[in-house]
């Protein structure tokens, strides 16, 4: 790997010990996670438990395997306080002396592991509320996503790659199977201000308002002042579509349903670190009518629609939308 940057060699260098050892611990799970993935078809991590979640969705296996292997090892780093995830009803302490908290979807996208589409795994780290020594609870998760110290995914695919921010824009590191560690491979990401995909289930169309339904017209209509039609890509997870367009440049829609204020994606461990991202990067995240930073969480498994990722898109949306 020659003189590569490894990630612990970064954030050594670019935090504080103790956000560092959080991030570390996380990537380190992220790895065990990866290679239950690569091989989840030669043993029996496929299929349902024949339990369902807080959100009432059935979970998968690998769902329930990779949210302990997190809680494993960010137990072990000692500085995270508190953990919430989308498998686990309510807080869980971690360590009562750590500084900060943890929201997590220990595996976005599982319902594609069987067609080995991308999938992966979302993060958001705040510091506490509550003092030291005392068990953590809901008022510490319940904050703005301008208070966020670190946020990022994990990303599943022909490669598995820890995208992350601390707060002084956006790094990937990939990571190397022989030497068994993430190496700074994507510095001083940016998603280009103009993009040229759209990413959204337009089988669901007909059940969105007709702003959102304009906004999807305007995407296919024939126009070569502004490059349309755009290119629609979805692969169903939203890291897959979002590592995608932070790349190359496009929108990621997950709006609401006709006659609901919220969308489907969850507030605090999908939405809040998406858009942190996204903003580290030059990007840009709404739900279609205000800043998902913004928004103050008032419930541990909160929803909400959201419009992410190219700046040019995003404002196009909010235009729609807005009427």
């Amino acid at each position: 790997m020659g003189k590569a940057v490894k990630l612990s060699e970064f954030l050594q260098s670019n935090t504080n010990i103790e956000l560092a050892s959080v991030l570390v611990s996380l990537a380190e799970g992220c790895k065990i996670i990866a290679r239950l993935v690569n091989n989840a078809g030669l043993s029996d991590i496929i299929g349902t438990t024949g339990d369902t979640n807080v959100q009432g969705e059935t979970v998968q296996k690998l769902d329930d395997l990779s949210n302990k292997i997190l809680m494993d090892y960010l137990r072990a780093s000692e500085t995270c306080a508190g953990y919430l995830s989308e498998e686990n009803e309510g807080v869980v302490t971690l360590n009562t002396g750590g500084k900060y908290i943890i929201s997590v979807d220990p595996l976005d996208g599982s319902s594609n592991i069987d067609v080995c589409a991308p999938i992966g795994t979302i993060f958001n780290i705040c510091e506490r509320l509550t003092k030291a020594g005392e068990e953590v609870n809901n008022d510490d998760f319940f904050q703005k996503g301008t208070t966020t110290k670190a946020g990022g995914y994990a990303i599943y695919g022909s490669s598995t790659i820890v995208v992350l921010s601390t707060g002084n824009g956006v790094n990937g590191f990939t990571y190397g199977a022989e030497e068994n560690d993430f190496f700074l491979s994507h510095p001083n990401m940016t998603m280009p201000e103009k993009g040229k995909i759209y990413s959204l289930n337009q089988g669901n169309a007909a059940k969105f308002d007709e702003s959102v339904q304009n906004f999807i017209a305007y995407c296919t209509v024939v126009d070569k002042e502004t490059s349309r039609p755009y290119s629609l890509r979805y692969i169903g997870s939203m890291v897959g579509d979002l590592h995608r367009n932070l790349i190359k440049g496009g929108i990621f829609v997950y709006p609401a349903n006709k006659g609901e204020k919220k969308g489907k994606l969850r507030l605090l461990y999908e939405c809040i670190p998406m858009s942190y991202l996204t903003e580290q990067a030059g990007g840009k995240a709404s739900d279609g009518h205000q800043r998902i930073l913004d928004i103050q969480p008032v419930e541990l498994h909160e929803r909400t629609a959201i419009f992410i990722g190219s700046k040019n898109l995003v404002d196009k949306a909010e235009e729609f939308l807005r009427g």
